[in-house]
């Protein structure tokens, strides 16, 4: 091969680690942001988000698998060929930012049309939202994973002497693209375009790689060059000395335990984090970055240093497991307060290891042949399918969060047993035979102690009662009036009159009896006990089990109002429950989980969400909306707006101790009432739950301190005008960083 054609191969490689830049970045927000608007359409259910994520994981798997049977029984030879075939790939994944979301909206509607089959809380309904699911995203997934077999299989066939180790090559490039395109999503694309917007740049990225790709493929050479023709690959040796399939159980088993751990450690950095959508990224962004740095240094070595001599990499990845644990110790004085993002650091190594052995694994089984690529890629994604499963549904359930670490970490230490004590079968320098063995033992021993040592979060709060589900590990502390509920460590609320005017405001301007009543967010089951106060049928709903399950500890005739026939608690999505639902109600009470920040809460506060609400409400019936004070004027206006405009009459009050905003909203004029008139209203067991917590005495005296505090909504609206309002597709509540950093609005 003459110089020039060399040169020109280079070139080549390094347009397609510039392709795959490109396409995981793409990648990368395509599952971000579809993930978002499944939510919206089916639900904020932990059993809806494995479903999109397994439907997006499996599409990746039988791309790869798919496209390596493929270049290998029909593109076999023919370069150009499959570059064409990348380019429709491509095209095809970018075709999908305009179609996916028509396609979830329409499974929304074709769901709601068919009654009771597909009726809220059945299995039925998880059933048929799978399958629609599937149908939306496992075509376009499989484009994605396509990807792969395809580029190595034109690295193969026009530069086998470069093909080796095209996998690790490629992997590469992915693994960085994913971190920009996370960092880019979170932080800047989706504050500014919103989410169809964001997919229309990704799209476009796509198209622009798709029509490279196919000009390329006309100056590809379509046979395989000469010195690569006498460069045959050497027989594949068997890695550490083990049965041939052994790098597909590995592959299978790093990536269970990868994302397994990437579920355990988002709960057990949340409350340092936080629950926004940027802690999510963060963490994200580190797994990715360490990933990238692993992968570098198995590339950078991989020409020095048999692929056998990685045995001591199996320790202490093992090992690296535990790490995180520590780091999440609340009791454990490592990182001082204010320097929480410090402990992301912990997962670091892990993820670095982790990156350093895949592209090990699939070069190893591979040897840059794109079919055995394909497969031995499916392999680590099909194990990454079933770890958030196991880890979610059955480990934190039932061991929680440090316990889980270490029954994944068992898997990790057997791999280091097997391959230390395997005896070499390959013809390659390795350490001294006692090392290995001595490494492991240390790894073994020093995870012992750290699991010894430790505790979970909970542990800080002296008097406590714990509760775990797959939606997240809920913990009731303290005493008196100074007892909290924390959702994955964050307070969701606390013991206050405020959650009692959310109900009897709305309830006591009703212009009729009022014949029942809905409660969106349980917390507490503060404003659950004051609706029933008002005898009529009550429904509550929280989307997370554990969370009524606390009723109890908080109110100790949690179990006479529990057994009342007025009253039903659904574990629920509240925008899904209302969506399956065709009940009315006199008076929807809506109060979001803490922060107005947090990830998921817009899809309470849309315009979306409010029209759905119209749709349940009687006539003359009243939504009570409730947003803390504290929230930045950019999101309250935002907020507020998309209140005003789904709702012909709005009123605002701030409430007790201006900790907070009551809004009432209504399709019909909402009666100026005065406190005595509102008094009136309510029967005796409602007054009397009132004035339960003060800070009045009387509860003509409770409704005069927050009709006193009435103010116009527009007043919050002119503080941030050119703010749009809250939508689905704009969840300006969520991401906010560059309006709080530069002080503009959209």
């Amino acid at each position: 091969m003459s110089i020039s054609e060399r040169n020109i191969l280079a070139i080549n490689r390094r347009w397609f680690f510039s392709f795959f830049i490109v396409s995981g970045f793409c990648g990368l927000v395509y599952e971000v942001v579809w993930l978002r608007l499944a939510m919206a359409s089916f639900g904020v259910t932990t059993a809806l988000a494995s479903i999109v994520i397994s439907m997006f994981m499996a599409g990746l798997g039988l791309g790869s698998w798919g496209a390596g049977r493929l270049t290998n029984r029909i593109l076999s030879g023919n370069g150009p060929r499959v570059l064409r075939f990348y380019s429709i790939a491509e095209l095809l994944v970018g075709i999908s930012s305009l179609a996916v979301p028509f396609e979830l909206k329409f499974g929304r509607l074709l769901l709601q049309h068919m009654g009771s089959l597909s009726a809220w809380q059945t299995s039925r309904y998880y059933v048929l939202t799978g399958i629609w699911i599937a149908i939306t995203l496992v075509p376009w997934s499989t484009c994605m994973g396509s990807t792969f077999p395809l580029l190595m299989a034109v690295i193969r066939q026009t530069d086998r002497l470069k093909s080796d180790r095209s996998f690790s090559y490629l992997y590469i490039a992915n693994v960085i693209g994913a971190l920009l395109g996370t960092l880019a999503s979170a932080f800047v694309l989706i504050e500014l375009l919103g989410f169809q917007g964001t997919l229309f740049v990704a799209g476009g990225l796509n198209a622009i790689l798709a029509i490279s790709a196919f000009i390329m493929s006309y100056s590809a050479p379509s046979v395989v060059s000469t010195d690569a023709q006498v460069s045959a690959p050497a027989p594949r040796p068997q890695l550490y000395g083990l049965p041939s399939y052994t790098p597909l159980v590995l592959l299978f088993t790093t990536g269970l335990v990868s994302m397994g751990l990437e579920v355990i450690w988002i709960r057990q950095f949340t409350p340092y984090l936080g629950n926004l959508v940027y802690a999510f990224a963060e963490i994200l962004a580190v797994y990715l970055l360490a990933t990238v740095v692993g992968s570098r240094i198995y590339r950078g070595g991989a020409n020095t240093r048999s692929r056998g001599q990685s045995t001591l990499v199996w320790s202490l990845l093992a090992l690296s497991t535990v790490i995180p644990v520590v780091a999440a110790d609340p009791l454990l004085p490592i990182f001082p307060l204010g320097f929480s993002l410090m402990r992301l650091t912990a997962i670091a190594l892990f993820c670095a290891v982790a990156g350093f052995l895949t592209p090990l694994l699939v070069d190893s089984w591979s040897s840059g042949d794109p079919d055995r690529a394909g497969t031995a890629y499916a392999f680590n994604i099909a194990g990454s399918i079933v770890g958030p499963l196991l880890a979610g549904f059955w480990l934190l359930p039932w061991l929680g969060e440090r316990w889980a670490t270490a029954a994944f970490s068992i898997p990790l230490f057997a791999i280091a047993a097997l391959v230390v004590f395997q005896k070499p079968r390959e013809l390659t320098q390795r350490p001294k035979s006692w090392q290995p063995k001595l490494y492991l033992v240390l790894a073994i021993v020093s995870s012992v102690l750290l699991f010894a040592i430790t505790h979970d979060y909970e542990t800080r709060f002296p008097i406590r009662e714990v509760r775990r589900d797959y939606s997240a590990t809920v913990v009731a502390a303290g005493t008196g009036f100074d007892r909290g509920i924390y959702v994955n460590g964050i307070g969701m609320t606390v013991l206050t009159p405020v959650t009692k005017f959310m109900v009897h405001l709305p309830l006591a301007f009703m212009p009729h009896p009022p014949q029942n009543g809905l409660v969106i967010c349980f917390g507490m089951g503060t404003s659950f006990r004051s609706m029933l106060s008002w005898g009529i049928p009550t429904t509550a709903v929280d989307l997370i089990p554990s969370v009524p399950a606390m009723f109890p500890y908080f109110h100790a005739d949690a179990a006479t109002v529990e057994s009342s026939p007025l009253a039903h608690i659904a574990i629920d999505d509240g925008r899904r429950f209302l969506d399956g639902s065709n009940q009315s109600y006199d008076v929807i009470v809506v109060d979001p989980p803490p922060p107005p920040h947090a990830a998921g809460s817009s899809l309470l506060y849309s315009r979306e969400f409010y029209d759905v609400i119209k749709q349940h409400l009687r006539k003359g019936g009243i939504l009570q909306a409730w947003c803390p004070e504290s929230t930045d004027s950019g999101t309250l206006a935002s907020m507020t707006k998309a209140l005003t405009q789904s709702f012909p009459y709005v009123r605002s009050f701030h409430s007790a101790g201006k900790y907070g905003i009551h809004f009432l909203a209504s399709m019909d004029p909402i009666t100026n009432l005065s406190s005595a008139d509102l008094v009136s209203h309510m029967p005796p067991a409602a007054a009397a739950d009132l004035v339960e917590w003060g800070p009045e005495k009387t509860p003509q005296q409770q409704f005069d301190l927050i009709l006193s505090q009435e103010f116009n909504p527009q007043d919050i609206i002119a503080r941030s005008p050119q703010t749009p309002a809250l939508e689905d597709d704009q969840p300006i509540n969520e991401y906010p960083l560059l309006r709080i950093l530069f002080h503009t609005s959209r």
